[in-house]
């Protein structure tokens, strides 16, 4: 019963039931009694540290200056004073006896003396962060020396601790009193609690109790005495055991030495003022330091100073010693790209300091930055996550690629900058592979769709290349709908010899997706066209593809004369040299660069000429309803180098509606290549044709220009002659010859050959619409008559 009520009043091993937080294992050193141990808070997890005093009374002086050091703590604020959390004071018994236990609860810190040995730095960096870990000491002891009018009075390596960050914090208040040469009574504290600083680091004046000398001395005299107790054990690597020692100056730096003899002069108004040592020393003008207060102060800072600062900070990153860029750098760039005050060059900084970094590390300190400067609006940012997401992108899991990446680079597939819309077009050779089918089939291939026609002819060219890329994480309803239309169609006949010629290449490299009738019917036929490209290059990739797809060919003729028919019509050379090349092209590929004008000076010659003279740029786009059939029919009856290519890559390019467009509240789920109708489709009738073409001609008004009506006689020409194509078509009769009609016929006596009732049709009226009256305005109103005289003109033929 009397171990319940203990474990109940005193709390368990891990501390007292009041206390929100957890006890862990203690550090091997601490300032004066105190115990120094690890924690984590109870609500979260989070670590802290712990320090603990205990007394066997109440009165104990320990205590009684424990708890002055508790209130100093808690009401000195300061970034290099360590930051109060908690604190309590519980009492327990044992027996006859009473024990009183202070506990104060502190952001997560290890003693200097242990994070030294940790680290283990040596020469030009460990003199680095030693400058820069007193740099921070001197300005907290100058803000409680200058600006507070307080003395700690026992500055020493024991009451300094080191942050995860590798920033050093004084701590140990119990004697921290005010100075004021004033009154009498001040300095009551250090008065009352000297006795527990160590005698080795008290200056003359305090080691004889001298104070009257000490209130007539400057705030600072005491602790900057103090701080050359902390030069000496920091450069030395011993504890200070006696006052003696610190007039051994061997292991001192030179460009310390003058500061540090200031410091420990035997006269308190000699000593210098912590605040003069931060402003005139030499020793604080290194690389580091210089480093991590630019960093500090980067709101202050104009966009010029930021941007040269940040384009040298990579290689600055390799002079400095590791673990503080690490541990100090990296979280201080993180944190100002992500509230936008560092400019975009500091992206590349970034992620060259988080390649030092382990995987998990990785993930835990640097992904989580560069997840939330995808939605940044700024260009500069998104162009270099782009330009560098391959450092990145693997580590990126697919839900977080799916729901907070790609939405926010979606974006640049339909950015007014090209440079940009290429950029993102790479970027999802990277991202595509983690994004969900769903996100595939609903977004993705839509703006690829958009991108294969777009301005730029690099960019359809690397929209193909994508598209032989990530054939392999398409299903396969996706792949029979988007690959042959999007490789035959379109990037085959490209004005653009580098995106027919990727046309080629995706088409061996995802042979076999298809089965034997695509590639006999659909891509055999568009292919062999190609062998007498204008192009050299496309020449003989075309040749090298119908190799390749003979093959594929002659394998199932093989399969089906030897009686397997079993998968014979699902036959593919996976193992062809063409089909694994493909990644590597991607990537170069992908610095093409073309303006608009490069279409036509890559184009053929005669891909200008139109369809007749006497037609307009309007009426010469002709939709073909069976676009695999276009360039075959024209390889039987016309030389390639006179077939017009599409007069513009942005327009439906004559292969069936394709929906361009991405935003509009009408639009299907499709992906803009579902309407491109197959080459196995049948065909009408001949005379079922010319009926449906007729039916299809608009209706010509009478009042229409005499000019517009002659010019539908080219294009309903070439419409019947694209859809009469059949299989009879070289042996058929010649079509009737008629003899062509002068320009100043009028339009309803024009007799069409393609329509069959033209010949017996009534003719149109002739009734022509009577001419306004002379009178101003519509009607034919008479003028009002006029009162009063009137001048009557007359010419001079009248006189």
């Amino acid at each position: 019963m009397f171990k319940f009520l203990k474990g109940v009043v005193g709390g368990s091993g891990a501390g007292p039931k009041d206390l929100p937080y957890t006890i862990g294992e203690p550090y091997s050193s601490a300032w004066g009694s105190w115990t120094h141990s690890r924690g984590t808070s109870k609500d979260d997890g989070s670590p802290v540290s712990i320090f603990s005093l205990s007394g066997s009374n109440a009165q104990d002086g320990h205590l009684a200056a424990g708890r002055n050091g508790v209130k100093r703590l808690r009401t000195v604020r300061h970034p290099n004073i360590l930051s109060f959390l908690h604190s309590t004071e519980t009492e327990t018994f044992d027996g006859s006896t009473t024990k009183v236990t202070i506990y104060i609860v502190t952001e997560p810190v290890m003693p200097l003396s242990e994070k030294i040995k940790e680290l283990g730095l040596e020469g030009t960096q460990r003199d680095e962060y030693f400058a820069w870990g007193l740099h921070q000491i001197a300005k907290a002891v100058s803000f409680l020396n200058n600006d507070c009018k307080l003395v700690h009075a026992n500055v020493c390596l024991a009451s300094v601790v080191v942050t995860p960050t590798l920033d050093w914090k004084l701590h140990a208040f119990d004697v921290l009193s005010e100075i004021d040469n004033n009154t009498e009574a001040s300095g009551g504290s250090m008065l009352q609690y000297a006795w527990l600083i160590g005698s080795q680091y008290k200056p003359v004046e305090l080691s004889k109790s001298d104070w009257a000398a000490i209130r007539k001395s400057p705030p600072w005299a005491i602790d900057s005495w103090g701080l050359g107790c902390l030069i000496y054990e920091l450069f030395s690597g011993l504890k200070l055991s006696k006052t003696e020692e610190l007039r051994n100056t061997a292991s001192i730096p030179k460009s310390l030495l003058p500061d540090y003899q200031r410091l420990l002069s035997s006269l308190p108004s000699r000593r210098l003022n912590t605040s003069k040592l931060l402003e005139n020393s030499e020793y604080f003008q290194n690389k580091l330091v210089d480093t991590i207060h630019f960093m500090e102060i980067l709101n202050l800072k104009d966009s010029v100073e930021k941007d040269t600062f940040f384009r040298k900070l990579p290689n600055l990153a390799e002079q400095l010693p590791r673990p503080i860029v690490l541990k100090k750098l990296l979280p201080l760039l993180a944190s100002a790209l992500e509230f936008g005050s560092a400019a975009a060059p500091a992206l590349t900084a970034l992620l060259k300091m988080g390649s030092w970094l382990s995987t998990e590390e990785f993930s835990a300190k640097v992904l989580p930055t560069i997840v939330k400067l995808f939605a940044s609006n700024d260009r500069a940012i998104r162009v270099g996550l782009l330009q560098h997401i391959d450092q990145f992108g693997e580590s990126l899991s697919a839900h977080v690629v799916d729901e907070q990446v790609y939405p926010h680079v979606a974006t640049g597939f339909s950015d007014t900058s090209a440079f940009l819309r290429e950029l993102t077009l790479k970027s999802m050779l990277v991202l595509a592979p983690k994004l969900s089918q769903r996100t595939i089939s609903g977004s993705f291939l839509k703006y690829l769709s958009k991108l294969q026609v777009d301005e730029e002819p690099a960019i359809r060219t690397n929209t193909t290349i994508l598209l032989g890329n990530i054939a392999s994480h398409l299903n396969d309803g996706t792949r029979k709908r988007v690959l042959i239309n999007a490789f035959t169609v379109r990037a085959l006949r490209d004005t653009f010899p580098p995106a027919r010629g990727a046309g080629i290449m995706a088409l061996c490299a995802t042979s076999s997706y298809y089965d034997i009738n695509e590639v006999a019917t659909r891509i055999l036929p568009n292919v062999v066209v190609l062998t007498i490209d204008p192009d050299s290059d496309v020449r003989s990739k075309a040749f090298q593809a119908v190799d390749q797809f003979m093959q594929i060919v002659k394998q199932y003729n093989e399969k089906i004369n030897s009686g397997d028919t079993s998968g014979a019509a699902s036959v593919g050379l996976s193992s062809i040299p063409g089909n694994a090349s493909l990644l590597g092209w991607a990537m170069s590929s992908l610095t093409l660069k073309g303006k608009p004008s490069d279409q036509t000076s890559h184009a053929p010659a005669n891909t200008s000429a139109p369809l007749s003279s006497s037609t307009s740029n309007a009426s010469s786009v002709v939709v073909v309803d069976n676009p695999s059939t276009a360039l075959a029919h024209v390889s039987s009856s016309t030389d390639l180098a006179e077939q017009p290519l599409p007069e513009s890559p942005t327009s439906t390019d004559g292969w069936g509606e394709i929906e361009n467009g991405i935003s509009e509240e009408h639009e299907s789920d499709k992906d803009g290549w579902d309407d491109i109708e197959p080459l196995e489709e049948p065909k009408p009738a001949p005379a079922l044709a010319s009926i449906q073409a007729a039916q299809k001609r608009p209706v010509v008004p009478t009042s229409q220009p005499k000019q517009a009506a002659t010019s539908l006689r080219p294009k309903n020409t070439a419409t019947a002659k694209s859809e009469d194509d059949d299989l009879w078509g070289s042996i058929a009769a010649p079509a009737p010859r008629t003899a062509s009609k002068s320009l100043n016929l009028k339009a309803s006596a024009i007799v069409d050959d393609d329509d069959p009732w033209a010949a017996i049709a009534a003719p149109a009226p002739t009734t022509k619409a009577k001419p306004l009256s002379l009178g101003r305005g519509r009607g034919a109103k008479p003028a009002a008559p006029k009162l009063g005289a009137q001048r009557i003109n007359r010419t001079s033929s009248g006189m």
